[in-house]
């Protein structure tokens, strides 16, 4: 895997390079499904942390729970809740925006003073499109997509999932790869610099050799 390979996952839609990995254990919690769908969730995330070479926590120290997952089926249910204004300022024109898109996820971060990340409020809004696929592969890709801070323009177009021989969803391989190196403990926990594009295909690389 290439620098050119590597560098448009986490070069922004203004032309802005930002990686960011998380910084502390992730200590989860699910609303709005039942509880076998909260195991889902849960486990498709302690496989990605898994391969990351992360950890998992119970509670985090400071804010309790650090990755919230929000299952919804209108943006207005948002709106709806109780202090939710606290955990995304703007509210209001956030949702707004998101109706004027037709989106059916979005994924907000918050950071440590050293820039890894410390808090994410991930939702899904079960559109017709969504309420097709398995549960385990909304899980899936959400994790994926939440263990590391990707570009706004990394995922538009293409999933960071793959079916298997048995029709299940996969995590695409280079996708894993550029996971594990960005959880390397030489790299950084957060970078604004398209040289770490390279640094980072260099430790994919290290990576695949010694597997």
């Amino acid at each position: 895997m290439t620098q050119d390979a590597v560098t448009p996952y986490f070069t922004r839609a203004d032309g802005s390079y930002l990686f960011a990995r998380w910084g502390r254990p992730i200590a989860p919690v699910v609303f709005g499904v039942e509880d076998a769908t909260v195991s889902i969730v849960k486990g498709a995330l302690e496989a990605i942390v898994a391969l990351a070479g992360h950890q998992m926590a119970e509670t985090d120290p400071e804010l309790g729970a650090n990755f919230m997952v929000f299952f919804i089926r209108d943006w207005d249910e948002v709106l709806a809740t109780p202090n939710m204004d606290r955990l995304l300022p703007d509210l209001a024109e956030i949702i707004a925006r998101l109706k004027s898109i037709d989106a059916n996820q979005y994924r907000a971060f918050r950071f440590d003073a050293d820039g890894g990340i410390k808090a994410a409020f991930v939702f899904v809004r079960m559109d017709a499109d969504l309420s097709r696929l398995p549960a385990d592969t909304i899980a899936l890709s959400q994790a994926v997509q939440t263990i590391l801070l990707w570009s706004d323009q990394a995922f538009p177009g293409q999933s960071p999932l793959a079916a298997g021989t048995d029709g299940a969803a996969r995590l695409k391989p280079e996708i894993a790869a550029i996971i594990r190196a960005g959880y390397d403990p030489v790299m950084p926990v957060c970078a604004q610099d398209s040289t770490h594009g390279l640094r980072m295909a260099a430790r994919v690389a290290v990576l695949e050799h010694r597997n």
